[in-house]
């Protein structure tokens, strides 16, 4: 079931289209990966879903709600986590905690049970007394996702929730995503770390240039470029008539050298690394190393647009 239906949604900023008339789905109870460089029209997507910008054109429908025109169908529902901390520096955590919490309407003993709830979640229960300004920056990275659960929302939004921070906090932010969701919570979470969409999401948006380039599980995008691997040799006794003879196999896309490695690309094919192997060795040559990197997001999205994610 579509818990959230996005169709032909777009929005420009004066003469710049951040956002081309994209459409997807967010099914209930499901981890969905808004993957994309910086400037893809990622945040500017969620702030739309979130009611925090009108879009220029299509519609939002949350629970069979179109909420362009009705947007209470879904704040009362929505845990929005921003890029930029929305703390007070000068509270304690618990004081964010409290402060946010009767703006979400809670108070007295729901309020009091929520954010102990809440900080066992996200992990500073031993750190609420402590004022904002003294946390880490992946404290206060939790305690924004903190804020953005106590009103135990159906749907939370993360937009690039473990930009800048420590291994640990990013660690611990991941976990608490995949709790969440084993908790029932639909998450939306977005990202140019491709390691971290593929560690959490059943379902993925490549977005790019304000378009959906891709779109399906890691495995349905990666069986777009042919599944192509990299197959890692590193050789003594060669020449280039060996590279020529293995390039000219039909499972080969391509061969290249690279700090004294050979990678050949390869396709999904059970007998071409036997048949590698047996090249090299008519050849006279020996393989010193050998190694099969399997084919990610990132050789999905060069494959796409010409360029790494990251560029």
């Amino acid at each position: 079931m579509n818990l959230l239906t996005v169709t032909n949604l777009e929005k420009s900023y004066k003469k710049i289209k951040a956002v081309k008339g994209i459409t997807f789905h967010v099914k209930q109870g499901e981890v969905l990966g808004l993957l994309g460089p910086n400037g893809a029209g990622k945040s500017t997507t969620i702030s739309m879903i979130a009611t925090l910008l009108k879009p220029d054109a299509g519609e939002v429908i949350y629970n069979g709600t179109d909420i362009v025109k009705n947007p209470k169908a879904i704040q009362e529902n929505l845990g929005y986590v921003p890029q930029e901390i929305a703390l007070y520096p000068m509270l304690s955590g618990k004081e964010n905690l409290m402060f946010w919490g009767r703006a979400y309407g809670l108070k007295g003993n729901t309020l009091k049970k929520r954010i102990e709830e809440v900080s066992e979640i996200i992990g500073i229960a031993d750190r609420l007394k402590d004022k904002v300004k003294t946390y880490s920056g992946g404290m206060k990275r939790r305690l924004n996702i903190g804020v953005a659960l106590l009103h135990n929302p159906e749907l939370i939004i993360m937009d690039e929730p473990t930009v800048g921070i420590d291994p640990q906090s990013r660690n611990h932010i991941l976990d608490t995503v995949l709790k969440l969701n084993k908790q029932g919570m639909t998450v939306i979470y977005t990202s140019h770390y491709m390691e971290e969409v593929e560690f959490l999401c059943s379902r993925i948006c490549i977005m790019d240039q304000g378009e959906i380039i891709a779109e399906g599980s890691k495995e349905e995008l990666i069986k777009q470029i042919d599944g192509a691997r990299d197959l890692k040799l590193r050789l003594e006794n060669y020449d280039d008539t060996l590279l020529a003879k293995i390039e000219a196999h039909p499972s080969v896309v391509s061969i290249e050298k690279s700090d004294g490695d050979i990678i050949a690309k390869i396709k999904q094919d059970t007998q071409i690394i036997k048949d590698i192997v047996d090249m090299i060795n008519e050849h006279g040559a020996s393989i010193m190393s050998m190694d099969v990197e399997e084919p990610n997001l990132e050789a999905v999205f060069l494959q796409l647009t010409g360029r790494m994610l990251r560029d």
